[in-house]
């Protein structure tokens, strides 16, 4: 039975991540990024698709408890015996070279029998690998990979029923360091970071995390939970491409036993001026800067090949596949490697590019002179095309419609082109993109309105709710004190789910109507902060809070939030931890900390403009 998705911790060296459980075990690597193929993915799977356990032998199933040290990802974890105590340090050192997950383990009290047991399987969980011994290390080798196990101690490996097993006893005081990295198989020597130190690396990589977090502008009531969520976001930042991935990990469930499995370690387009806003809002302009980069990179070229997601260097294939000897996280079939949203048409990831670009221009962040013509190209290509249905934001792989929030970006794409041009002084087409901005205005009062039950809709002639109706005070679309708004914000409880809101209602067990997809799903984390955030524009500030600190509640006992949380089972669901809901926490405490307490009926939304 597969740990909780709560359960586990992350890791990072800024190009890849691991998974860590309550229990010792890292479920989950890939290596040497974040996209390449698992090579511990138990976390998928059984312990026969490869996990690295370090735990006192006589433990209890999980442990005493953990923590990551104030302002780092370097993490804790305390086990208590009847032997003894033990601490188990875990952590990735940002990648130099090549990349490495070092564990410390030392005896607080007493004198503790301790077991690593790590079982490689590479090629996402499925390929045995050849394992040798050398003078001081274990290396295992298949195909292009190799991973190389240095011990800092006296003690020596040795192999058991497929995995390579080291048992030793620590006392009070002592410490022995595990080195797992990674190297192409080709290199016949072990890689640099097997020898160095593990004190060495430990110090450098506190040292790098707590001077990133230093950098931190939000200073408000909820400074450790915003600090937190940074320190995920910057996590799942590919470093050498600016790039940063929804999420460390596929296919974890949006509901058990169903086929909402989806792999999130890629860069999507809808991300882009949520991430921007909160890193430049929390101090973070290099990070911005660098993000702003692999967007210009990323959506070069033809504006039809515009695709919702991209890879980590902005690459375009992304074939989704399937792994059937993969049974699933608690048996959720398929589990997929690839993501096929990169076909799917979706008129918002325009309005997206443009706010994101628009974004930048007013934070005097240099952007590459062709990026005008860029603008020109996408605005002559959504004249043409605005008016077709499309997948929309939730890429439902049901049957194309007009969804609303598709018609609010394409508003906001016209909105911040024409900004742009104020901006740079250059107004050539304003006067086309005006009528266009104006147009879709019209049409989404009239059409995406629902005079009956006095709220937007999800698209054109359906009666369906859905979450991103409340961006629409955010985006500018609206005034937050409009009457239709706060109509629409009450409208929400209906999509309120043990205080969490759905992206809209989901099906039941027969193919969803509007996602084309069986079975039930979480709350959306990042639909319910949007919620706070509507709340407080509308001046409801006490219920913003409320609805704030019950997400907070339900992060894991590290900080971390999944994409969706089950109400009913009150466990987290889906891929995590989730860059959304971490991106969408840090703007929300930013908003509940400027959030006026009076009503805001006749006040004008500020948008960004």
């Amino acid at each position: 039975m597969s740990a909780p998705i709560e359960d586990y911790a992350l890791l990072s060296d800024l190009e890849t991540a691991a998974m860590v459980g309550r229990n010792g075990s890292i479920d989950w690597l890939c290596l040497p990024r974040f996209d390449s193929p698992a090579c511990l993915a138990a976390l998928l799977g059984t312990e026969d698709n490869g996990f690295w356990r370090v735990a006192p032998v006589a433990a209890p199933a999980t442990c005493t408890r953990r923590a990551y040290r104030p302002d780092t990802l370097v993490l804790d974890t305390w086990w208590e015996t009847a032997e003894g105590a033990v601490r188990v340090t875990d952590f990735m050192p940002p990648r130099a070279q090549l990349p490495c997950v070092v564990r410390v383990i030392e005896g607080l009290s007493g004198a503790v029998p301790v077991r690593s047991e790590l079982r490689l399987r590479f090629h996402q969980g499925r390929v045995v690998p050849w394992v040798r011994a050398t003078d001081d290390s274990t290396v295992a080798v298949a195909g292009p990979d190799s991973v190389w196990l240095g011990v800092d101690g006296p003690v020596r490996a040795h192999g058991k029923d497929g995995s390579t097993v080291l048992d030793f006893t620590v006392l009070a005081g002592e410490r022995l360091a595990l080195t797992l990295a990674w190297s192409p198989s080709h290199r016949p020597e072990p890689p640099a970071a097997v020898s160095v130190p593990a004190e060495t690396m430990l110090k450098e990589t506190e040292g790098f995390w707590r001077r990133w977090a230093g950098q931190c502008r939000y200073q408000g009531p909820w400074r450790d939970a915003v600090v937190r969520s940074l320190i995920t976001l910057k996590a799942l930042t590919f470093a050498p491409t600016g790039g940063i991935v929804a999420a460390p990990t596929t296919s974890l469930p949006g509901c058990i036993g169903g086929e909402r499995n989806w792999d999130y370690r890629y860069c999507w387009l809808r991300d882009s001026t949520l991430t921007l806003s909160c890193l430049l809002r929390s101090g973070y302009r290099d990070e911005a800067a660098a993000w702003l980069a692999w967007l210009v990179r990323a959506i070069a070229g033809d504006p039809v090949d515009l695709q919702t997601v991209y890879g980590l260097g902005g690459q375009r294939l992304l074939p989704e596949t399937e792994a059937p000897w993969l049974p699933g996280y608690e048996g959720s079939q398929p589990v997929r490697f690839g993501n096929s949203a990169v076909g799917q048409f979706q008129l918002d990831v325009y309005g997206e590019v443009m706010d994101a670009l628009y974004l930048s221009l007013r934070a005097r962040i240099p952007m590459p002179a062709h990026v005008w013509d860029l603008v020109g190209e996408m605005m002559g290509f959504l004249e043409r095309h605005w008016r077709e249905p499309d997948q929309g934001l939730w890429q439902v792989r049901g049957p194309r419609r007009q969804f609303v929030h598709s018609k609010v970006m394409v508003w906001v794409a016209a909105d911040r082109a024409l900004r742009m041009g104020e901006l740079l002084g250059r107004n050539g087409s304003s006067a086309e993109w005006r009528a266009m901005r104006d147009e879709v205005h019209r049409q989404v009062l009239r059409q995406g309105w629902d005079a009956e039950q006095r709220s937007f809709v999800q698209s054109y002639g359906s009666d369906d709710l859905d979450a991103s109706a409340l961006l629409m005070p955010r985006l500018g679309f609206l005034p937050a004190g409009d009457p239709r708004v706060l109509s629409t914000v009450r409208e929400m409880q209906r999509l309120d789910h043990g205080g969490f809101l759905w992206r809209y209602v989901p099906g039941g067990d027969g193919a969803h109507e509007v996602d084309g997809m069986h079975g039930h799903e979480g709350a959306f984390v990042a639909c319910s902060l949007w919620y706070a955030d509507a709340l407080a524009a509308s001046g409801h500030a006490e219920q913003a809070r409320e609805a704030f600190e019950r997400v907070l509640a339900v992060r894991n006992d590290v900080g971390l939030l999944s994409e969706q949380w089950d109400p009913d089972a009150g466990r987290q669901m889906g891929n995590a931890p989730q860059a959304f809901s971490h991106i969408a926490l840090a703007e929300t405490a930013f908003a509940l900390s400027a959030a006026p307490s009076r009503s805001p009926r006749g006040r004008q939304a500020s948008g960004r403009r």
